[in-house]
C-alpha cells in the first residue's frame, strides 16, 4: 500500500496531480499546467476542492475538479485504520455497479496514523441524501448498490478471502458494551418521556440481544464486508433524480462492526433515518429490489425469510447506533437530532416484533 501520504493541500504540487492523474489512467499525455485550492472541513477529516488546468497537450481524462481528502486516523484514542483506503483501492476494484466515487489516488500510513484519497469532485451534480426526504425510488437504488458490494464479499469463503472473519462473540460483546452506558444515561434524562415499556424494551435489548447476535454468527450465510455506516449522510444523491447514487465515508472505528450481516447496512438508512411512514411504506420493496439483486449477483442461497429475519434482528442494533452517540453523556447535538431518531429506532422494534428473536 503506498504511504506517501498528503497531510495539507500546500504539499499538492502540479508534478504530483500529473503523476497521480498519468498512474490512474486519466491522464494520456501532457501535464497538469495549473491548479487551485478551495479548503474545507468534514466531521473527521479536512478536505480540499482543486481546481485543474491542463497543458496544451495534455489528452486523456483530464478532471476539472478533484476532491482531496486528507484524515487523521487518531480521533481521540479511537483509530479508523485503512479501511476506507481500501474502500476505494482493493475491496471493489472491478465490481460492475458498485456505488463508488471513483479514485484517482490513495495512500496510507500506519506509522503516521494518516492518509489521503484523491477523488472525483461531485459537488457539482450531487447533494448528501440527508438533504432531502427519501422516496422509493431512492431506496431501491440504494438496495441495488449495497447488493452490489455485499455480493462480491459474501459468504464463510469469500470472507476467508478477504481475511476478514466474522467477529467472534467477544468483539460483539464489546460492541454492545461500548454503546450501553449511552442507553444509561438517556434513560436517567429521557425515561420518563420514553414511557416504562420503551425504557423496559432498551434494558431487555442490552440483556439479551448480544447473545441472539453471537448465536446468529455462527452460520456465515448472509455476512460480508459491510459499509456500517450507509446513514443518509454519508450517501451522495444526483440533484435531481436518483441515479446515481454513492456511499462514501466507510470509516469504521476500531470497536465497529465490518464484518457483519449484509442487510445492516439498510436498516442503517430505514430505521435510524426514515421517517416512520416511509420506512413502513417502502421497508419490504426495498429488501425484496435487495435479495432479487443478491440472486441476480449469484447469491443463491440465501433465502427470503432469512433476509427477513436477519432484517429485523439487525433493526433492534437501530437502539445501539442511536445510544452509543450519548456513551459520554447525553450532548446538546443528541437532543436535537436524537430522540425523534430512538422512537424511530423502537417503532420498528415494535412493529418488526424484533423482541420476539431473543
Amino acid at each position: 500500500m503506498n504511504t506517501d501520504v498528503i497531510t495539507h493541500p500546500s504539499e499538492v504540487t502540479a508534478a504530483w496531480l500529473t503523476a497521480a492523474l498519468t498512474t490512474a489512467g486519466a491522464l494520456d499525455a501532457g501535464s497538469v499546467a495549473a491548479f487551485e485550492v478551495a479548503t474545507g472541513r468534514g466531521n473527521w477529516s479536512s478536505n480540499a476542492i482543486l481546481h485543474l488546468r491542463y497543458s496544451p497537450t495534455a489528452r486523456g481524462e483530464r478532471p476539472a475538479r478533484l476532491f482531496l481528502k486528507m484524515v487523521n486516523t487518531d480521533a481521540n484514542g479511537e483509530s479508523f485504520g485503512a479501511s476506507e483506503v481500501t474502500y476505494y483501492t482493493r475491496d471493489y476494484v472491478g465490481v460492475a455497479g458498485s456505488p463508488l466515487v471513483r479514485c484517482y489516488d490513495a495512500a496510507y500510513s500506519a506509522e503516521r496514523q494518516r492518509y489521503h484519497l484523491l477523488l472525483e469532485d461531485l459537488t457539482p451534480t450531487h447533494v448528501v441524501a440527508s438533504s432531502r426526504p427519501p422516496t422509493l425510488a431512492h431506496g431501491l437504488a440504494l438496495a441495488e448498490g449495497l447488493a452490489a458490494l455485499h455480493a462480491h464479499w459474501w459468504g464463510a469463503a469469500r470472507l476467508a478471502e478477504a481475511g476478514a472473519p466474522i467477529h467472534d462473540a467477544d468483539f460483539i460483546r464489546r460492541f454492545a458494551a461500548i454503546a450501553e452506558p449511552g442507553a444509561g444515561h438517556i434513560l436517567a434524562e429521557f425515561g420518563d418521556e420514553l414511557g416504562r415499556r420503551w425504557a423496559g424494551l432498551i434494558r431487555e435489548l442490552y440483556a439479551k440481544h448480544p447473545a441472539a447476535l453471537i448465536a446468529r454468527a455462527a452460520d456465515a450465510n448472509g455476512f460480508t464486508l459491510i459499509h456500517g455506516d450507509a446513514g443518509a449522510y454519508n450517501v451522495l444523491i444526483p440533484r435531481e433524480g436518483e441515479r446515481p447514487l454513492y456511499v462514501i465515508d466507510r470509516q469504521p472505528f476500531d470497536w465497529s462492526l465490518t464484518t457483519w450481516l449484509g442487510v445492516y447496512d439498510l436498516v442503517y438508512a430505514m430505521v435510524i433515518g426514515w421517517e416512520t411512514a416511509a420506512r413502513r411504506a417502502w421497508e419490504w420493496p426495498v429488501l425484496r429490489r435487495y435479495h432479487d439483486e443478491l440472486r441476480r449477483r449469484s447469491v443463491t442461497d440465501y433465502p427470503w425469510e432469512r433476509l427477513v429475519e436477519d432484517y429485523r434482528l439487525t433493526a433492534a442494533m437501530g437502539v445501539y447506533i442511536v445510544t452509543e452517540y450519548c456513551r459520554g453523556g447525553v450532548t446538546p447535538q443528541w437532543r436535537i437530532f436524537g430522540p425523534p431518531e430512538l422512537r424511530r429506532a423502537l417503532t420498528a422494534c415494535d412493529d418488526l416484533e424484533c423482541a420476539a428473536l431473543w
